[in-house]
Formats: C-alpha cells, sequence, structure tokens
C-alpha cells in the first residue's frame, strides 16, 4: 500500500489502534512511511496487540511506536496522552463497537462512544488552540464512523453523505452522537475535521465475535452456524485494507469538515455470506459433511435493521478511491487466514473468557 499523506505529517496518534481497522492502519503507516505512530488504546476486550507486536521486528527500529494505555472516558488522562504525542493528524477509531453487546450493555457505548469522543475533542481543541498557524493549518481530526448511524435501508436505495441519521440499536445511536459531536466541534470551534461512515470491515485480526471469523470458528468445531431471522438481512461488506486505503487517502487530500461514506461493493443476505464461508472451507478444509449443514436460523436480532448499502460515488469522483479487493477474493484471503491462526483465535477467547456464545438478548433462541 502507498502512503500519500503529506510530507510534514511526523506524528500521527491512532486511538484504538489495538482493535481490528486501528491495527490494520497501525501496521501499514509503520511498514508504509516513516511516521511516527502513537497508539492510544484502553486495551480492553476487543484489543490485541500480537498483529503489531509481529510488524515491529520488521522495521529494524521500535522508536517509530509506542502504546499509550489510556481510556478515553479519562479526561485527565485522555488529554495529557495528546499532549504527549503532539500529533500532526489523529483517526478516531476508538469505539465499542458490536451492536449486540450494545443491546446487553448500552450504558458501556454511551460512556465510551460519546463521553470519550467528547474527552478527545475537548483535548484536541486545548492542543489545537495553542499550535502555531502553520501547525493548526496542518493538522486534521480524522473520526472514523459507520454506515449504521442511517438505520436501515429499503430494498433499492443506499447510504450517502446526506442521508438522514436515524439510528436504531444502541450501539448506532452512539456513534451518531459522537458524529454530531465532531461536526459540532468543527463549526463552533474551527478544528479541522473529517467524518468517514463506512460499511461492515471483514478481513484477518478480527476479533471473533464478529459474523465473518465466528461463523469460520464455529464451522471448522462443527457446531451449529446461528443465523438471525430468515438470514435476508443485507450488509454491504468493505475489506479492511482497502478501508485503510481510504482512511489515509480522505486524510491526506480531502478540505476540513468533509465526510465521505466508503462502501465495498460487497452487498450480500447473511445467508449468501454464511454460504460462501462454507463453500470455501469445503475446499480448504473437508470435512465429512459439507459445512453448510451446520447452518442454523434462530430468533432475530432485537431492532434488526434489514438492509445497508452505502453510495461511494462522492469519494470515488472527488478522490479517486474505489475498493480493489472483490468481496470474493477478500473472503477467501480471510477463510485462509483464520485456518491459519487458530491458536491465535483460541488464545483470545480464554483471555476474555468468550466461547462463541450468542450476546445481545435475553430471548429463548428457538429450537
Amino acid at each position: 500500500m502507498t502512503i500519500n499523506l503529506q510530507d510534514n505529517i511526523q506524528r500521527v496518534l491512532v486511538t484504538g489502534g489495538s482493535g481490528f481497522i486501528g491495527g490494520c492502519l497501525i501496521r501499514h503507516l509503520l511498514l508504509d512511511s516513516h511516521i511516527q505512530v502513537y497508539n492510544l488504546d484502553k486495551c480492553g476486550y476487543a484489543s490485541d496487540h500480537t498483529s503489531i507486536s509481529k510488524t515491529l521486528p520488521l522495521l529494524g527500529s521500535q522508536s517509530r511506536y509506542q502504546l499509550l494505555e489510556t481510556d478515553l472516558v479519562n479526561e485527565r488522562t485522555t488529554s495529557e496522552a495528546v499532549a504527549y504525542a503532539q500529533p500532526d493528524l489523529i483517526f478516531h477509531l476508538a469505539a465499542e463497537s458490536h451492536v449486540d453487546r450494545s443491546i446487553d450493555s448500552p450504558s458501556s457505548f454511551i460512556q465510551s462512544n460519546i463521553l470519550g469522543t467528547f474527552n478527545l475533542l475537548q483535548a484536541v481543541r486545548l492542543y489545537w488552540e495553542q499550535l502555531s498557524l502553520e501547525r493548526q493549518h496542518l493538522f486534521r481530526f480524522h473520526h472514523i464512523s459507520t454506515d449504521e448511524v442511517y438505520g436501515s435501508l429499503g430494498p433499492t436505495d443506499s447510504f450517502s453523505e446526506s442521508s438522514k441519521y436515524n439510528p436504531r440499536s444502541p450501539y448506532s445511536a452512539s456513534k451518531a452522537s459522537s458524529d454530531h459531536l465532531v461536526n459540532a466541534w468543527h463549526h463552533t470551534y474551527g478544528i479541522p475535521t473529517l467524518i468517514t461512515n463506512c460499511s461492515n470491515n471483514f478481513g484477518p485480526w478480527q476479533f471473533p465475535e464478529k459474523l465473518i471469523p465466528l461463523v469460520i470458528l464455529k464451522a471448522l468445531s462443527l457446531e451449529s452456524i446461528p443465523i438471525y431471522g430468515d438470514g435476508s438481512n443485507i450488509r454491504d461488506w468493505l475489506f479492511v485494507d482497502d478501508h485503510v486505503e481510504a482512511l489515509l487517502l480522505v486524510a491526506s487530500t480531502a478540505n476540513p469538515g468533509s465526510n465521505y461514506c466508503i462502501g465495498g461493493h460487497g452487498e450480500r443476505t447473511n445467508l449468501q455470506v454464511v454460504t460462501s464461508i462454507c463453500g470455501i472451507l469445503d475446499k480448504l478444509a473437508p470435512k465429512h459433511q459439507p459445512y453448510e449443514t451446520l447452518i442454523k436460523l434462530v430468533q432475530d436480532r432485537p431492532g434488526h435493521d434489514q438492509r445497508y448499502a452505502i453510495n461511494s460515488t462522492l469519494i470515488n469522483s472527488e478522490l479517486g478511491w474505489a475498493p480493489q479487493y472483490s468481496f470474493e477474493q477478500a473472503l477467501e484471503t480471510t477463510v485462509r487466514w483464520y485456518l491459519t491462526n487458530l491458536e491465535w483465535c483460541n488464545a483470545l477467547f480464554l483471555r476474555n473468557g468468550y466461547s462463541g456464545e450468542r450476546i445481545g438478548t435475553n430471548i429463548t433462541l428457538n429450537d
């Protein structure tokens, strides 16, 4: 991947850099640039430093990377971390992100995604206001959000930068709130912000509570593969490397106050996604029966959005970005990666006390 950030950007702060997307972004920054990278992460249940640790020996010098372990809910340590890093650019990815967990424990999403973003914006405001005019002009605060803030689509529409906000889960409501905070701090205080809203990401190193890695692991264990409802819910899937490419492009070229929607042109029903995974596993790790026979329809998630889809015309026409990976190509790459990294998945399960059980509802599953 080519890093096209401006030459005078020397220091980058990534919040949530030990998460799935943040880790991918940091690996690319370390391997493909000479930028000093700071990772502000609370090291929660979904944080994992393994992929970055494996990258550091390839650099020759590990002095270009530093982990700043802090929780954005802590106003004082957040402000101290920003002041210490002295960033030219901030990628704000830190967030609680699993819809099912937000149904069980909405308070942690309000704290992390709303209060945490507020504390970060306040810290950035204090930091930015004391910079020289030259560095103020260079600085960017890039907030990474989700298409889920727009709610649920009918069969033919797609989300764009002008879509109305209509969040329908505690998670998406908390992310919508953080979007509005970032926009307000830009218009009220002049902070040079950027906002991107992406579709569902997937790829290597994703915490195995999310759909694609969870299905892979359940299939390999010959466990039932649960699909909510009738499996007709549609998501637009985006390979994580394509997403990171878009983030870097927006950060380096977009005007302050810009908002871009980033989609993968990978619309699939949940049943289609799971069936595709089973087909790949039949080829790569065959068992005595087709993996598809493990699929089981279960009671639907409360408030389950029917369809997401993103219109990426604006980022394509203005910045020239388009996804480079087809869904089929990226999905097989992902399945192959998990097949060779089962030990990492099992270690995460042991560390976090999660073994693939359903979360997000107290209702009884269908038999």
